[in-house]
């Protein structure tokens, strides 16, 4: 079930998405409507339990993110697709590894963005005019957790996950160069655009989609989740080995090569740019940079 997020005659509502993409059926547990995907994830219901209501035009309703305010930081992934953690080597941007021989990470790399940088798809990207002079995208599969847990194991990792989305982790290049870690470069407000639907588990397949990331039009990445060097199970169990996953937690599983560093000179964006994400199973993520 694809769900979303919306704003329909001045309420929050939860739907899900018809399989023509035109309409949301908005969610009922108990005679009671759904207003919150992070609540409902937290109660456990069983999503087949839940009552659809009558149907409303995806064209009258203003999509929110799946979960608009997420209660904690964004876990993210950095370098875990090879060509990427190359070019992110070799592009010079990334502080304290400058060596090809470093380019490719032994264990996950996990850094956070804070809630704040949530946005819609459809949402302006903060140009941050006068803070960074290079703004960039990556295009990213994300991980909602379902039920919580500490320790747990790759084997058991899948079962601990709700559905999936799609992130953009928009970087400020020179800050995250700058200060020598990520946190600052990667939290600027608006910096992360998720979206447009959340997609139970049951739906898709998250070890074989297909993503896409255009810039104007121009296709920029193209990869599958396939080729993560970690994957999700094991992205999962690294970070539950200390810290304890709760319910409607996210980890955006990283980037796959073409990123604006990566070319020479880096193409960095630009007020009006317009970045398109598209993951199969999911849907489209676009938003536009603002002033």
């Amino acid at each position: 079930m694809k769900l979303a997020t919306f704003i329909h005659n001045h309420e929050q509502r939860v739907g899900a998405l018809s399989a023509d993409g035109a309409s949301l059926a908005p969610l009922t547990q108990a005679g009671t409507p759904v207003t919150d995907v992070l609540a409902l994830i937290r109660s456990g219901a069983a999503i087949a339990n839940l009552d659809l209501g009558e149907p409303v035009a995806l064209t009258d309703v203003r999509l929110l993110a799946p979960i608009p305010r997420p209660s904690r930081n964004i876990f993210c992934v950095g370098k875990n697709y090879i060509n990427h953690a190359q070019e992110f080597t070799k592009s010079g941007f990334d502080a304290g590894h400058a060596n090809p021989a470093d380019a490719i990470p032994e264990s996950p790399i996990v850094f956070t963005k804070s809630p704040e940088t949530v946005i819609a798809t459809g949402e302006p990207v903060w140009a941050a005019q006068g803070v960074t002079e290079a703004l960039d995208y990556e295009a990213e599969l994300a991980v909602v957790i379902g039920k919580g847990g500490r320790g747990i194991s790759k084997a058991d990792a899948l079962n601990h996950v709700f559905g999936y989305t799609i992130l953009n982790d928009v970087t400020a290049r020179d800050w995250q160069k700058r200060h020598k870690q990520w946190f600052l470069g990667k939290s600027f407000d608006t910096f992360a655009p998720m979206g447009p639907v959340l997609v139970t588990a049951d739906d898709v397949d998250a070890a074989n989609l297909d993503l896409h990331c255009w810039i104007n039009g121009e296709l920029r990445q193209e990869a599958n989740t396939r080729d993560l060097i970690f994957d999700i199970p094991t992205l999962i169990e690294t970070i539950s080995a200390g810290i304890t996953l709760h319910p409607g937690d996210i980890i955006a599983t990283g980037t796959p090569e073409g990123v604006g560093i990566g070319f020479n000179p880096p193409r960095f964006l630009k007020v009006g740019d317009r970045m398109r994400i598209e993951i199969s199973g999911i849907g489209v993520l676009e938003n536009e940079v603002a002033a």
